[in-house]
């Protein structure tokens, strides 16, 4: 005689139950970090868009331009501006609370720079 083959029910219900709350964690992370690449990529564009001389109230100015037409929630307050070598960095760090259920959630820090690559 042959085995029979399958997946019994139990083990169904269970892969379903982990492929869901594995599903539900992805929806409720993507946003954030969506949010923190586009951050990222605002900040690269305004480094490159300003002249190494411009000041500091110019640096924010232009990344708020960025963050209005993104839809960001960060203010350019939040950003740390400083030069290194003659070329203007930014970097923000910042943390992202994710309620899941009841009194648990899920903390991610986001932390991001303009210096090197």
């Amino acid at each position: 005689m042959k085995k029979q083959r399958g997946v019994a029910l139990s083990g169904l219900l269970f892969w379903s139950i982990v492929l869901v709350l594995v599903a539900v964690l992805g929806m409720k992370v993507a946003p954030t970090y969506i949010e923190y690449a586009k951050t990222l990529k605002d900040t690269k564009a305004v480094v490159a868009q300003v002249a190494p001389d411009a000041s500091v109230t110019d640096v924010r100015k232009a990344f708020d331009k960025y963050a209005e037409i993104d839809h960001l929630a960060m203010p350019s307050s939040q950003l740390e501006i400083f030069k290194d070598g003659g070329k203007i960095v930014i970097e923000f760090a910042y943390e992202k609370r994710i309620p899941l259920f009841a009194n648990v959630s899920l903390l991610i820090d986001y932390k991001g720079t303009t210096a090197g690559n």
